[in-house]
């Protein structure tokens, strides 16, 4: 499964999905991490630039290019709880501290 984790730069759960710097993707096969990447995204910074539905779009694009299947979050706003549904990508919530324990708590 590829999960997807807002990270900071000390490997915890960022709680600013939307705003995040950085997003971790975690291949978890049979509840061990087999792949970590951290990619910087800049949400931080381009959330505030433009609309947003464009702010939404870029964010499912990201999904969409890595292949998520759920995300280990903190908190999402409503509109994410409504579009990451319709793209089949499951939201796990409530989640803080170590980003790699949020990976396998979603998976």
């Amino acid at each position: 499964m590829r999960v997807a984790v807002p990270v900071t730069p000390d490997g915890q759960v960022d709680p600013r999905w939307g705003r995040a710097a950085s997003v971790a993707v975690a291949d978890v096969v049979d509840g061990a991490i087999r792949g970590w990447t951290v990619h910087e995204v800049g949400w931080d910074v381009q959330h505030d630039e433009g609309t947003e539905g464009a702010h939404h779009a870029r964010i499912a694009r990201f999904l969409r290019e890595h292949d998520i299947e759920a995300i280990a979050v903190q908190h999402v706003g409503a509109g994410m709880h409504r579009m990451l549904p319709t793209m089949q990508v499951r939201i796990i919530d409530g989640l803080s501290g170590d980003a790699r324990d949020a990976a396998l708590a979603a998976a």
